[in-house]
Formats: structure tokens, C-alpha cells, sequence
């Protein structure tokens, strides 16, 4: 299993130094998040620090974007990295895709499946010269000239992961992506039950198993008071969103989305994390000492995913095992 080491909330001038300074604990991968910032652009400073490190968005929101503005991103971050650079795309929610970034919704799992056929497409015909005709419901790619052709990259083209939480959006990423970032809002029953599942039966779709297929799981980790905390209110957060009820309805726990759900239209995020107590805390979170987690982890996600992206700095407890 892979650890790697993650920043949502980040300057974009302090990336590099972040990155190098997971590299030197010895973490095989730095993902940035796209909140306040684009992590395209803050990559690029993390693959000029860095000399080892994997890199990768975790997420760009794809929808914000078309295929070709990504392809050629990602290229770029492929080239500056030596090939270290790994794309993660997700959908974000309707509300941000069309409110925040004005950019039409519909079929998010159709759209999402269809824009990684075409960025892969756009990313074969640099790579042999053929024609770009890619030719889709929601995007078409029909032209492209020598000009604008940066031709084959020497490091070859990044390996693509999808984030999802519903089973649509799941199945697509076992078709079409080479890996799978879970969302944090992911407890290990939900993973087995409804996740797994769903990316087995889109690989099943191209003829595939998951044997090769990277599986990521973000998870939520808490040590101290203040972090769990802090973690309490990511869980009342994401739980009052639509999107991810089914995890808490999975668990019995769907009355309780409706109430965070009503708070947050009320804006009373403070109050949120009260409702949020640790029966529902210890599933979707690994609380202990820095050992704790790291056995925690094991024993949760070791037989069912290749990488872990702990909300916590617990590198040197498992360098230390």
C-alpha cells in the first residue's frame, strides 16, 4: 500500500516546499486538491522541488474544463515532472458546475466517461500523428494541426483517476480510468459493499479485473482533541450534501443527513458537528496515536486498496513499524 500525502488548503508559493518535504519523509505521492487554488498551476512548482515523489490532482474538477485544455495541462505536468505527474479528475456537484463555474450539467457520469475517451484521444494523435476525430454527445475534438501538436510525450501519457461516490460515476471509473480516488465521506462498509462493486463492474465492461487498478482511499485520521474536531465538521459538512447520503443512508443513518442538510441551508455550520457523535466518528474515522492509525488502516483497507491518503502526518509511525 502506497501513503501518500495530500493539501487541500494550501499557497500556491508553498507547494514546493511541501512537496519536497513529504519527499524527504519518504511519502510515494503529494496530491493537491482544487478549493481555493488550481492545482494544476501549484503542481508545477511541486515537480520543480521534488526529484522522486509522485504527483497528481486529487481532484481538478473536470467539469469546470474541457478535454483539451486538460490534456494539454496534464502533458505539460507530465513533461515537468519526468513523468511523475498522475491526472485526477472529479465532477464536483451541480451547484458548483453551474453557479460557480457556469458551465453546463447534465448526465455527469456519461459526461465524465466520455470527456477521459476524449482526452485520450486527443493524447493518441500526438502520440502517432493520426488524425484527431473524436466525436461524442457532449464533446467533439476534430481538428488539430501541426502548430498546435506538441507531439509524443518521452514519458508517456499520465495515468487517469476518477473520484466518485455514487455507483454510476464508481463504474464509470473502472471502465475508462486506471485508478480510483475514494471521496473521504467513505467508510469501509461502503467501500466493500458499494464501491468495489461498482468499479468491478466497469472493468468487467472492457474485459478487465481489477488486478492492475489503483484504488486510493482518502481517509479520515484524528489524533488529538482539536483534530477530531476538525474532523467532526468535515463529516457534518459533507453529510449535509445530497450527493453523498447514500453512505449515511447505507449505515441507517439517512435521518441524520436530513437534519445537517436543513442546518446547512440555515447556515448554522458551527452547530453541525454537535449532531455528528462517535458511533458515526469512529466509521468514517481512524482515531488514535499515530500507530493506532496506521494499524487502523491495515486492518480496515490493507486487502482492498493499493494507496492511503490519511488526513494526517502519520509517515514516520509506519517508517517506524
Amino acid at each position: 500500500m502506497k501513503l501518500d500525502s495530500s493539501a487541500v488548503d494550501y499557497a500556491p508559493g508553498t507547494v514546493g516546499g511541501l512537496a519536497k518535504s513529504a519527499e524527504d519523509q519518504g511519502y510515494d505521492g503529494f496530491w493537491l486538491a482544487e478549493t481555493k487554488h488550481d492545482p494544476f498551476l501549484a503542481l508545477s512548482g511541486a515537480a520543480a522541488a521534488t526529484e522522486r515523489i509522485e504527483l497528481g490532482t486529487a481532484i481538478a474538477v473536470a467539469f469546470a474544463r474541457n478535454p483539451m485544455t486538460v490534456a494539454t495541462t496534464a502533458n505539460d505536468l507530465r513533461l515537468l515532472s519526468a513523468g511523475r505527474f498522475n491526472l485526477g479528475l472529479g465532477s464536483q456537484v451541480e451547484a458548483h458546475i453551474t453557479k460557480r463555474f457556469s458551465m453546463p450539467w447534465s448526465k455527469p457520469a456519461a459526461r465524465m466517461r466520455e470527456f477521459v475517451l476524449a482526452v485520450r484521444a486527443i493524447w493518441h494523435a500526438w502520440e502517432t500523428g493520426e488524425r484527431l476525430a473524436f466525436r461524442g454527445e457532449f464533446y467533439k475534438h476534430t481538428l488539430m494541426t501541426p502548430f498546435f501538436d506538441p507531439g509524443p510525450n518521452p514519458h508517456g501519457t499520465a495515468p487517469i483517476y476518477l473520484a466518485g461516490v455514487g455507483g454510476l460515476m464508481t463504474e464509470v471509473a473502472g471502465e475508462v480510468a486506471d485508478g480510483f480516488l475514494c471521496h473521504n465521506f467513505t467508510t469501509e462498509r461502503y467501500l466493500r459493499e458499494v464501491t468495489l462493486p461498482a468499479l468491478e463492474r466497469g472493468r468487467a465492461k472492457v474485459g478487465k479485473t481489477l488486478e492492475g487498478f489503483d484504488v486510493s482511499g482518502p481517509v479520515f485520521a484524528a489524533t488529538t482533541d482539536e483534530e477530531i474536531a476538525d474532523v467532526k465538521r468535515q463529516i457534518a459538512f459533507y453529510g449535509s450534501t445530497p450527493a453523498y447520503k447514500p453512505v449515511l443512508d447505507l449505515h441507517g443513518w439517512g435521518s441524520l443527513h436530513e437534519e445537517l442538510h436543513r442546518m446547512s441551508r440555515r447556515q448554522q455550520w458551527a452547530e453541525m458537528s454537535e449532531l455528528i457523535n462517535d458511533d458515526v466518528l469512529h466509521t468514517f474515522a481512524v482515531v488514535g496515536s499515530p500507530a493506532e492509525i496506521n494499524a487502523g488502516f491495515d486492518e480496515r483497507y490493507g486487502d482492498v486498496v493499493t494507496r492511503i491518503s490519511p488526513s494526517k502526518d502519520v509517515v514516520s509511525a509506519r517508517r517506524s513499524d
